[in-house]
């Protein structure tokens, strides 16, 4: 089912103004180890739904200076294609008021996200491919063992902190968090590759344990209920992975400490620092790294 978008098209303000943003008025729509990864995925952080998979606080980690983020302020996910009602009023009473689509126009078009009835937030997105196709989608073309697959995620996530429509839309997601502490949510369509890059950087920007980091990025594996959907034969209704093994699935849909690491090596390569990074690539400098800190942490 889709909502009924008013205003598309309307132009951002500010530091935003190339993107597109959707908002949606009160209408009726139609429809590392595993004791962190343990911590990441504690029943506070984690918002069971039914058909929406990976949707969790990515606040409450401790930051450097002893302050820790702030919870029910940061969530990702994935899609929001196959919500169910219930879904979405679990969703709706967490307050949001802005979402980052990391998704590109093909993606959205292909499965629009469904929204509450009463839904009132702003649905930011770039008016490109942000990915060409989503990671896991681009590197299974080709792709015939885990070892394909695995080597092709790599190769994609060497790239991603410099894809060409990427950054805009990292550069939109910093922004807008830096202009209030209000809930957002940002998501992609598995929520785990153009997400989990995007939230790591935030976190690193507020000072985030690189173990942390890490173990909020692999908990994707459990919060995608990924082996219980790959037991369920989910994927093999998918015509692109209907042909794979349990092992390359998990190696596409799945995320590793492998990838990450090769972002965070492209990155020490490239820009030399992820605080280089921040700030040549995403004009996120000291101060607008302390402007999320106060605006995120608390003691």
């Amino acid at each position: 089912m889709q909502a009924n978008s008013l205003t598309d098209g309307e132009t951002c303000a500010a530091n935003v103004n190339d993107f597109l943003i959707e908002r949606f008025l009160p209408i009726r729509l139609r429809g590392t180890g595993q004791a962190a990864i343990a911590f990441a995925m504690t029943n506070s952080r984690l918002l069971p739904l039914d058909a929406v998979n990976n949707f969790r606080d990515y606040g409450g980690y401790a930051a450097a200076d002893g302050r820790r983020i702030r919870t029910g302020r940061l969530w990702r996910s994935a899609q929001h294609g196959e919500a169910s009602g219930s879904d979405l009023d679990a969703i709706h009473a967490l307050g949001i008021t802005r979402v980052v689509d990391l998704r590109g126009p093909s993606e959205r078009e292909a499965s629009p996200c469904r929204r509450h009835s009463n839904f009132n937030a702003e649905v930011w997105f770039h008016p490109e491919e942000t990915a060409g196709l989503a990671l896991h989608t681009d590197a299974a073309d080709g792709a015939f063992t885990a070892a394909e697959a695995k080597a092709a995620m790599l190769r994609l996530y060497d790239g991603i902190a410099f894809r060409e429509n990427l950054v805009p839309m990292l550069k939109v997601y910093f922004t807008l968090l830096g202009r209030s502490a209000e809930p957002s949510l940002v998501h992609c369509v598995a929520g785990k590759d153009r997400t989990g890059f995007a939230v790591a950087m935030l976190q690193e920007a507020l000072g985030v344990h690189r173990d942390d980091v890490m173990a909020d990025y692999l908990a994707t594996n459990f919060a995608s209920r990924l082996d219980e959907r790959i037991a369920s034969g989910a994927f093999r209704d998918m015509p692109r992975y209907s042909s794979f093994d349990a092992e390359t699935v998990r190696a596409l849909w799945g995320v590793e400490a492998d990838y990450l690491n090769a972002a965070f090596a492209a990155i020490s390569l490239r820009s030399g620092s992820v605080e280089d990074y921040l700030e040549r690539v995403l004009g996120i400098g000291p101060a607008q790294r302390d402007q999320l800190r106060e605006l995120y942490l608390e003691d």
